[in-house]
């Protein structure tokens, strides 16, 4: 017997065998999402802003020009699985003989800006041959946690990895711009951590991108030091203001009123957090604070988008770059700054994803 919607109206467990059905299928949306941002669907249908609906065959025209080609049928059958997942939108003529697709919210995000910039390269970083190779091996993670599935399938870390493969590396560059920089321009329009501060550290601040934006925007700020391995500043552009220091956190940090640090905390274990955060303690003065902007999970664990997301993310990090690196919680971020001398931790949730922890040095 089937219900109004052609679905069995009798139970017998089909919920359940539904859920493990997706979960079990559930690479055909990373990878479908990888092909259209190889395809540049998303720049297709938005068009400089149009965003006006099209079909496959007309995405492909777009995409391919005089040249031609391409397999529409197929096409649509990502767009329409992608659309389930709120990536699209599909636009249906009354009799169902073609379907269109224009882009939702999420998919704008795939959309490349007037900076060469989009979450776009954040998929593909994620989805490279020797990523994916790491990722059938997750298991490895439980029974030997003394190195990382990435290094196992691979032969070495990842960091060493994308060192030796320079479109690796500036691919992984590219997607951490793109997720950067909205992030960036969230703190700076909702957090103040920043006033009064005269000199400020950057910890891993590649080419002083995002301590650039922060001395823009708050002109209190008379020095800012991008401080990263020698090798990455050496080849960062100057920047009025900023002076670039090489050299190793876990040796030293140059002094500043205030440290800032954004993404860096999540790739090392426990041990290694206190060594850097003990750092960051010894560089400041009296009344100094170290920003460290991080993945913060929940306490408690729910099926909301955003716990999904954090939970995805530390397995991420689990698999790629350190097995016992790790996500953690604001609690366990404040029991590592207490170890390293700081008083206390206190949590901004500006942005969905990432979380300002202060730390203040009393």
């Amino acid at each position: 017997m089937e219900n109004a919607n052609g679905e069995p109206s009798n139970n017998n467990n089909n919920d359940e065998r539904l859920a493990i059905m997706e979960l079990a299928n559930m690479i055909s949306v990373p990878m479908s999402l990888n092909a259209v941002v190889k395809l540049k669907v998303a720049d297709a249908i938005w068009g400089n802003g149009s965003n006006a609906p099209l079909s496959p065959i007309e995405i492909l025209a777009k995409i391919r020009g005089p040249r031609g080609g391409g397999d529409a049928e197929n096409l649509q059958r990502i767009l329409r699985m992608l659309t389930s997942y709120g990536v699209f939108k599909e636009h249906v003529v009354d009799d169902g003989s073609q379907r269109r697709y224009s882009l939702t919210k999420v998919g704008k995000t795939l959309v490349t800006d007037e900076n060469g910039l989009s979450h776009g390269s954040y998929v593909l970083q994620h989805h490279q041959d020797a990523l994916m190779r790491a990722w059938t091996m997750v298991h490895e993670a439980v029974n030997d946690s003394s190195i990382e599935p990435f290094a196992k399938a691979n032969g070495e870390p990842a960091y060493n990895y994308y060192g030796k493969n320079s479109e690796m590396n500036s691919l992984m560059l590219n997607a951490m711009s793109g997720v950067s920089v909205p992030f960036m321009k969230a703190i700076l329009q909702g957090y103040d951590g920043f006033q009064g501060v005269k000199t400020l550290v950057d910890v891993g601040g590649s080419g002083g991108d995002c301590l650039k934006m922060i001395l823009e925007k708050h002109t209190n700020i008379e020095l800012g030091i991008n401080f990263d391995l020698p090798e990455v500043v050496e080849k960062a552009p100057k920047i009025p203001s900023i002076k670039h220091v090489g050299g190793d956190m876990f040796d030293y940090i140059p002094k500043g009123d205030a440290i800032f640090m954004k993404w860096v905390l999540t790739t090392w274990t426990d041990d290694e957090c206190k060594e850097i955060m003990k750092s960051c303690y010894n560089a400041l003065p009296e009344k100094g604070k170290f920003i460290a902007c991080e993945p913060v999970l929940p306490h408690h664990t729910d099926d909301s988008k955003r716990t999904r997301a954090l939970l995805e993310g530390d397995i991420f990090v689990m698999t790629i770059y350190r097995a016992k690196g790790k996500h953690r919680t604001e609690e366990e971020y404040r029991q590592l700054g207490r170890a390293a001398g700081f008083n206390d931790c206190k949590g901004f949730y500006i942005d969905h994803f990432f979380t300002i922890l202060e730390f203040h040095k009393s």
